[in-house]
């Protein structure tokens, strides 16, 4: 694994909490007041040492999100979740639990938002008179088959609701969760209906330990990778993020045990550092890899034309400058070789239709 397996990962850190990414707390950045620990002499009582996870549950009316970002390949998708409870200290959407009154850091994997009309909420929105299929993105802000979906199934109730309306599905994980609804995605795919990519970051143990606290080890992501593809369900993997000097050195290795493991397609991402989150990974690397963190932030500067963060349309997931064109040809080059470069083909929006039962309660509500 070359550079990747030399790494010294210190895995007790001050103030830090087993299986939590970070113990940090950053305000918010949407909060006019802010506060600040201050020891002023009396004694405290000592700070829980393993955080709980708190559900709050979401009052949401809606549940299709939509964009029309120009560099994204869907523009549309339902997160069952806000907040992850595996803790990776580089997630892209820590920052999006300030929009909640929350913090980026610890709150973002110990106050989990559950949407429990997800599906009901689905149901409606895709029985409209005016609704147009298009495939919908599952995981594209936080992931969803995180620990709390063993207990409280919102996924897997959405599934089966696009299941019933032949609507297509993509899905982005980091768990082996997904093959507990390998049954509703196997009917799917065969339907031209579905495909899942496993997100894969590293395939150092210590590293992923330390990065993604609570999400599921490489090997059994892999193996996830070729449970689906015996299923009969398309599979990918996600290279991502690819965070220079620390896990770059094996891009080709994921590639390769992707591949292995009967991956069809890979894409591959920058890291991105929006809002608290540049503070968050900086501590986070000084706190694991004291020695490294200077040439790491370094490198992620280079990339991203001075800055830990590049907000730009077209840039945002690739970067600039020769360091992120180089990672980009040893991409390129990596998925050629591998046979991972063809892409999928497009899932089925043909096939799309109102379920019975569905139009007669639309047909009703018009009385």
């Amino acid at each position: 694994m070359g550079q990747a397996a030399a790494l010294r990962i210190t895995t007790q850190q001050p103030g830090a909490h087993k299986g939590r990414g970070t113990g940090l707390q950053p305000a918010n950045r949407f909060e006019q007041a802010r506060t600040e620990a201050f020891d002023d002499g009396w004694d405290q009582p000592p700070e829980e040492d393993a955080p709980r996870t708190i559900l709050i549950r979401d009052a949401s009316r809606s549940i299709i999100a939509r964009n029309d970002s120009p560099d994204l390949n869907f523009d549309r998708s339902v997160n069952p979740y806000r907040g992850c409870e595996h803790g990776c200290i580089y997630c892209f959407a820590r920052p999006s639990h300030a929009y909640l009154g929350l913090s980026a850091g610890l709150d973002f994997e110990t106050k989990i938002v559950f949407k429990p009309e997800a599906a009901r909420l689905l149901e409606k929105e895709l029985s409209r008179p005016g609704y147009r299929p298009g495939t919908i993105m599952l995981g594209s802000n936080t992931d969803p088959y995180q620990p709390v979906e063993r207990t409280l199934g919102i996924t897997r109730a959405v599934l089966e609701v696009l299941e019933r309306f032949n609507h297509p599905v993509s899905i982005v994980t980091k768990s082996a969760g997904v093959l507990r609804d390998a049954d509703i995605l196997a009917r799917m795919a065969g339907r031209n209906l579905a495909r899942v990519y496993l997100s894969i970051t590293t395939l150092n143990p210590a590293l992923a330990r330390a990065m993604e606290p609570r999400a599921a080890a490489p090997m059994r992501r892999l193996a996830c990778i070729s449970a689906l593809t015996e299923a009969g369900i398309p599979a990918g993997v996600l290279a991502s993020p690819m965070i220079p000097g620390l896990n770059d050195a094996e891009l080709e290795a994921i590639l390769a045990a992707a591949a292995k493991a009967g991956a069809r397609s890979a894409h591959s991402l920058l890291l991105r550092l929006p809002h608290e989150l540049g503070d968050l990974f900086t501590d986070w690397l000084n706190q694991h890899m004291p020695e490294r963190a200077a040439h790491v932030l370094s490198l992620i500067r280079q990339s991203r034309a001075g800055r830990l963060n590049d907000p730009d349309f077209h840039t945002r997931f690739t970067g600039s400058g020769p360091y992120a064109a180089l990672m980009s040809q040893r991409f390129t080059r990596a998925a050629r070789q591998l046979g991972l470069d063809g892409g999928q083909a497009a899932l089925d929006h043909s096939s799309f239709c109102v379920p019975h039962a569905a139009r007669e309660v639309q047909q009703m509500s018009l009385f």
